[in-house]
């Protein structure tokens, strides 16, 4: 049958998908102003994870995707020092104790209250619960005094006084990290750059932010809205987290299909090294082919070379045109022919291409009692994303993708959002499932980046060993409901859940270090966007030789001597 043929049953499926969802979205959706303005809704500065009743998991398996997630009230649990539960970590002689002498310090230097947590000279253990505990609850330090410098040179003084007498520093930003290095894990001073939160400025000709390390990304993302353009980064703790901390991490989101990663986009930073050498390397010109581009060993480095104060930015053009299409499918295989066509068909107005395995769909549905878009079921979901200029050439392509996919039989069945409400539901499908894994009981996440041909494998290979050694199945006899995948296709980015009743140290014992050999084989990354940490520090040569680990510590003690840089952390 000529493919034209083939496309219009499929594209009446689409229209009917269509028209049941309008109808069903108009009972289910009821998105506030703020909602509506500002995907996702999951900006709250500290939440806490659900209270675990069964052992913590000690893996290193990260608590969500992207952020911090609402969860529902439940009772918490008091959270174990990190110290306690990597008993094998030991506290560095080398590194002094905090007196009032240093405290008095600090505080003439910054003169402000407000400026300083004070948890040596007098009880302020409230105060320093937020800076000490990360969202997911599961790492907890025990510092004693929290700096908020306003300034680049009250950084470097904190750092070269801390430089001078031994003491360790953990810089921190939002406290939106996955992966335990955020938070301190002995006594270190918390520097937090929260009150270094001014844009200073921004060219509407070239789109170039300039901007402290302590703005928030969604105040970034709407300071460039308001001139048409677009912060090129996108994740969930927008509302929380400081985009200087997403540089220390090289943050990954939703948008590095589009605009790429931040080692591309970033075209200068400040920071201030251990010895409180101030790095003036702010520039905001796109090519400066003089020398080595040291601002990269910033980006991703983690706050173990020194602390990010600004950063200068390029934020493309913002798209006024935005359409949300969520696809059925019967394979993997399909899945890749389907993101194979996107970026023929669709190239420069695709912004976003999401992979979600039905078992992940079926999950978030049940969890949240939400009616998914299509009737049917389906091994496998897509949502593509496409932002452009003009809304009559985008449609046009779109619609021509969808004939093609569906007339050729890629794609079983589809709908198209036809306004913000459903274009907020549409992504709540995929954004939701993070949240929902850890509705009931535990959760083992994994990021990790996988060539794309074998980038489901392991989710099937570790459904497979679940079932085998029996510890997975549908009573409550077993500890793993079941094993899901979801991720970004355009980075090649898995996110492996391990859905569980309860947390068992026999579910680790079979993830771990399994999964780091499973991808190391392939030659994959053990985290594509959650950074090192703590975490995953003792896995990182499953993905780096050791001539590159060796570098990388030779970097580590080229600028930071002392070690007081977010120590016990990265490698």
């Amino acid at each position: 049958m000529p493919a034209i043929h083939r496309a219009l049953p499929a594209l009446r499926r689409i229209r009917i998908a269509n028209a049941t969802f309008q109808q069903a979205s108009r009972i289910r959706l009821q998105p506030s102003a703020a909602a509506a303005a500002s995907r996702p809704a999951y900006q709250l500065r500290y939440q806490h994870a659900e209270a675990q009743t069964e052992a913590e998991p000690t893996t290193s398996a990260s608590g969500a995707d992207h952020a911090p997630q609402e969860q529902p009230d439940r009772p918490q649990q008091k959270i174990k020092f990190t110290a306690d539960s990597y008993p094998s970590l030991k506290r560095d002689s080398r590194f002094k104790e905090l007196t009032e002498d240093d405290v008095k310090y600090f505080k003439e230097l910054l003169g402000s209250e407000s400026a300083v947590i004070d948890g040596v000279t007098k009880d302020a253990f409230e105060e320093l619960d937020a800076f000490n505990a990360d969202w997911m609850r599961k790492y907890r330090g025990q510092c004693r005094l929290v700096l908020k410098p306003e300034s680049t040179e009250q950084v470097s003084k904190i750092l070269k006084y801390c430089n001078d007498n031994m003491l360790a520093v953990n810089p921190q930003g939002g406290n939106t990290g996955l992966v335990g290095g955020s938070v301190p894990v002995f006594d270190e001073i918390v520097v937090n750059l929260a009150r270094m939160n001014n844009v200073r400025s921004f060219d509407e000709v070239s789109g170039i932010l300039v901007a402290d390390a302590g703005v928030i990304l969604q105040q970034a993302d709407d300071h460039a809205a308001q001139h048409g353009h677009i912060f090129p980064l996108d994740l969930g703790a927008k509302g929380s987290c400081q985009i200087g901390g997403n540089v220390a991490t090289n943050a990954g989101g939703l948008r590095l299909l589009r605009y790429g990663s931040l080692h591309g986009n970033v075209l200068g930073l400040e920071a201030v090294l251990p010895d409180g050498t101030i790095v003036d390397d702010l520039s905001t010109l796109r090519k400066n082919n003089t020398g080595y581009d040291l601002k990269q060993l910033f980006i991703g480095g983690e706050g173990t070379i020194g602390i990010v104060t600004a950063i200068s930015i390029l934020c493309p053009q913002r798209s006024p045109a935005v359409n949300v299409a969520y696809f059925g499918l019967e394979s993997y295989e399909k899945v890749q022919q389907a993101f194979r066509e996107a970026k023929k068909q669709l190239s420069e107005i695709l912004s976003a291409f999401e992979m979600m395995d039905g078992q992940a769909q079926k999950l978030y549905a049940k969890a949240n009692g939400a009616r998914l878009p299509l009737e049917g079921e389906h091994p496998f979901y897509c949502l593509i994303e496409t932002s452009g200029s003009n809304t009559d050439h985008d449609s046009e392509k779109l619609n021509t993708f969808l004939e093609h996919v569906m007339g050729e039989e890629i794609v079983s069945d589809g709908v198209v959002a036809q306004d913000e409400s459903q274009l907020q539901s549409l992504w709540a499908c995929r954004e939701g499932i993070s949240e929902s894994s850890q509705h009931f009981g535990g959760v083992y996440k994994y990021d990790l980046s996988i060539p794309l041909p074998q980038l489901y494998s392991l989710v099937e290979e570790a459904r497979s060993r679940f079932e085998s050694n029996g510890l997975m199945g549908d009573s409550d006899d077993f500890p793993v409901m079941d094993v899901i995948g979801y991720g970004h296709m355009g980075d090649s980015n898995l996110h492996l859940n391990v859905v569980c009743r309860r947390y068992d140290k026999e579910v680790e014992k079979a993830v771990e270090p399994w999964v780091y050999e499973w991808v190391a084989e392939r030659k994959g990354s053990i985290s594509a966007e959650h950074g090192l940490g703590l975490a995953k520090k003792p896995f990182i040569g499953y993905s780096r030789s050791e001539t590159m680990v060796k570098l990388m510590r030779q970097v580590k003690e080229l600028y930071d001597p002392n070690g007081i840089m977010n120590p016990y952390k990265y490698i």
